[in-house]
């Protein structure tokens, strides 16, 4: 599957159908290849997936992640399979592990060790696909930040979908996908050319993420240090991991995904007002 260059992200739970539908149609009138989207604690991710697709005609919905938590390895086979019989091959599986609490606190389920966990629901899947039929054109990727779960993603899936990423992250990922698979790199910008109101946007997004140890051992291995995250995280991390500035600006920083090997960069657009949703004004500066 190409995936194209530029795909989208936001968080939708905030969003009511009104909302979600004109995002989707914006996102598809703008150019983009890809609309990718979240499961957190409001919808579900195939539920979400239908209605994306529905009110779409030619864009790529990926759930960006689908929580493998959430249903047995069946049930993330079939609705894969649903949605691209129903929407002509247009939905992309995006799985992850997704992390401790939300697992164990807002879903009841034990964490188990991740690859373990995600290898052993990979076989499942497989062992759907063989009973259930539909598995000549498996359209799954695995969120990946660490060398081995990106190199399961390389080996068993489409490719891997790292989250909360510099550059450097593009190295590091091709190493251990030995060649194979896409790589899709999602990246934080604000179209701010004020650095004070640009960062207090960019720690109020990254507040939800500086106590997880997926990211913070990843900043680790991408050259950050624990001061870096400690607090509500440094100014450093904070312009690493939201690109701000004017539009021209930004683009020059993406294009080191690119330059880098990156298969597709997808952009989440921040607001500075703090709403919901994306930024309009700042998707429309930069697509393709």
């Amino acid at each position: 599957m190409k995936f194209g260059k530029v795909g989208v992200f936001a968080f939708t739970d905030a969003l009511a159908a009104p909302a979600l539908a004109a995002y989707a149609q914006g996102v598809e009138r703008l150019g983009y290849s890809t609309l990718w989207y979240p499961e957190a604690f409001n919808y579900e991710s195939f539920a979400l997936g239908g209605f994306l697709l529905g009110q779409t005609e030619r864009l790529t919905i990926a759930s960006g992640i689908a929580n493998i938590y959430g249903r047995d390895p069946a049930a993330a086979v079939m609705g894969h399979n649903t949605l691209n019989a129903l929407y002509g091959g247009r939905f992309v599986l995006g799985l992850g592990v997704s992390h401790a609490p939300i697992v164990a606190n807002a879903r009841g389920h034990d964490y188990g060790k991740p690859l373990a966990t995600m290898r052993s629901y990979l076989d499942g899947m497989d062992s759907a696909w063989q009973i259930m039929g539909g598995g000549e054109s498996r359209q799954v990727v695995l969120a990946a930040l660490g060398p081995q779960m990106t190199a399961l993603s390389a080996t068993r899936t489409l490719g891997a979908f790292p989250y909360n990423i510099t550059p450097a992250q593009v190295a590091l990922s091709r190493a251990a996908m030995a060649g194979h698979g896409a790589l899709i790199c999602e990246q934080k910008v604000c179209l701010c050319t004020d650095p004070v109101l640009a960062r207090q946007t960019a720690r109020a997004a990254l507040k939800l993420y500086l106590g997880l140890p997926n990211y913070y051992l990843n900043w680790l291995r991408l050259g950050f240090e624990p001061a870096d995250y400690a607090g509500d995280g440094s100014d450093r991390l904070m312009d690493a991991m939201v690109y701000w500035g004017t539009a021209e600006q930004i683009r020059a920083k993406l294009q080191a995904y690119y330059d880098a090997g990156a298969d597709q960069v997808v952009i989440q657009t921040l607001r500075t007002d703090g709403a919901p949703g994306p930024d309009w004004a700042a998707l429309e500066a930069l697509a393709p």
